[in-house]
């Protein structure tokens, strides 16, 4: 009764500090996406004021449409850079917490089959057929986590597939605006 008392209770500070680990992998993503955020906001604020005086200093209509041109331009490089840097937060803390996922189902998928393999040679007589349905029970589910595992990378692959795709847009944009005439 003892050792099990004691497995639970490795199991449970097991628990913990996974939980732990996930905590700070998510407040780290979650401190970088703030700090954008912070940064995006102060840049709009600058530009904001920027903006304004340049409106105000514009002479004449070719002026105000070369100045509207180049902001507009300007506005949609900085939303698509915005938006990569999100999705690139995102999908660093996703691949981290992928990994802790992975791990720890690494770690349980071992002691399972050690827990399985005592019970086994603890097992009574007739028991073989109880085992190995929990042993087909333990391999489907470790199909299917593999399955979704395979999904989440594809998934992954895709998204950065189109922020490279972005990133060209973003390259290509940064073309200066054509002078009115």
């Amino acid at each position: 009764m003892h050792q099990t008392s004691q497995q639970f209770n490795g199991a449970n500070e097991v628990g913990i500090q996974a939980f732990e680990r996930l905590a700070g992998i998510a407040f780290a993503g979650a401190e970088r996406l703030a700090a954008l955020n912070l940064n995006t906001a102060r840049n709009l604020l600058e530009q904001g004021a920027a903006t304004s005086r340049a409106l105000l200093d514009a002479k004449d209509p070719e002026a105000l449409v070369t100045l509207q041109t180049r902001l507009s331009r300007t506005d949609t490089r900085e939303a698509a850079e915005y938006s990569r840097r999100v999705v690139e937060i995102a999908t660093q803390t996703g691949a981290t917490v992928s990994k802790l996922v992975e791990t720890g189902v690494s770690e349980l998928r071992l002691s399972l089959d050690q827990a399985l393999d005592r019970a086994a040679d603890k097992a009574p007589a007739g028991a073989d057929l109880a085992l190995n349905s929990l042993r087909s029970a333990v391999t489907a589910a470790n199909a299917a986590f593999d399955s979704m595992n395979v999904a989440a990378r594809q998934a992954n692959e895709v998204a950065e597939a189109n922020l490279a795709v972005l990133a060209k847009l973003i390259a290509g944009s940064k073309q200066t605006p054509p002078r009115a005439r």
